[in-house]
């Protein structure tokens, strides 16, 4: 037995801001109250783990975050023997851990992991909430409490990055996506200290780049990336020179696109 885990380090301390847009968290508390494993589906940026954070807190129970990718293995997520001076002794993984002490599990953008990996949480999203052990030799029955959550970002899917349809159909889903104009206004305002009418006018410059999803931009500027250039302009940054630090330069490398996403930021700051 791995040695006992403090629940209390994961627990978080205090209430993560989050705007509801909707009826998401009243479903959200319906799905933790049967335990439903949860599916977040949404853009880069637009609320998915401050959702599941906000949740947690709103639920005081402890969540273990995973930020998923393509080198993780079964290991890294169920546990490994570690060899130390006194020998070989197991250590269990973050879903492990999760499924000892009843924590909220949150896979994040889970489709980037391999879908060989991905498979050992199926025994914890049905029936059984268990999780074996196969090294160990050991089946982890989850903790009552214990809960998974995945997101991802559907504009990423390809038929070599997705989830299959035996991992889909285990979880209730939730689709996020930027938030309406006055409600994305109040939290760039809140989020970064800016005034509203400075918030409005970066809502304003990512609802153009948005539309050009597709037309020449893998995504949209994020409400996280408003707040970042809100974030410079109250540390005293030109509003242009911080647009284009948090907004322009990161999203893409192509002349001519990173002039008409210049253009719309000069039309609103000039």
């Amino acid at each position: 037995m791995s040695a006992a885990v403090d629940p209390n380090q994961y627990i978080v301390k205090q209430e993560p801001y989050y705007q509801a847009v909707g009826d998401e968290i009243a479903l959200y508390e319906a799905a933790y109250s049967a335990r439903m494993p949860m599916m977040l589906k949404g853009p880069t940026g637009c609320g998915k783990s401050r959702f599941v954070e906000h949740m947690a807190w709103r639920l005081k129970r402890p969540l273990i975050t995973v930020a998923c990718n393509e080198d993780m293995t079964a290991s890294d997520l169920v546990g490994r023997f570690l060899l130390d001076k006194d020998g070989t002794k197991w250590q269990d993984g973050p879903l492990a851990t999760a499924a000892r002490i009843g924590a909220i599990c949150y896979l994040d953008e889970v489709v980037e992991a391999r879908q060989d990996t991905t498979v050992v949480i199926h025994p914890l999203t049905d029936h059984r909430r268990s999780l074996p052990l196969d090294k160990k030799g050991e089946l982890i029955e989850a903790h009552p409490d214990f809960q998974l959550v995945i997101s991802y970002n559907p504009g990423y899917q390809s038929l070599m990055k997705d989830l299959k349809q035996s991992t889909k159909q285990r979880f209730g889903a939730l689709d996020f996506d930027y938030p309406r104009e006055a409600i994305e206004v109040a939290i760039v305002a809140k989020e970064s200290g800016v005034d509203e009418k400075t918030a409005a006018k970066l809502v304003q410059i990512a609802h153009r780049a948005r539309n050009l999803k597709g037309h020449g931009l893998d995504e949209g500027i994020s409400t996280r990336l408003l707040v970042y250039a809100g974030q410079l302009i109250g540390k005293g940054i030109a509003p242009h020179a911080a647009c284009t630090m948090t907004m322009v330069t990161p999203l893409t490398d192509d002349p001519d696109m990173r002039d008409t996403l210049n253009a719309a930021v000069q039309t609103f700051f000039g």
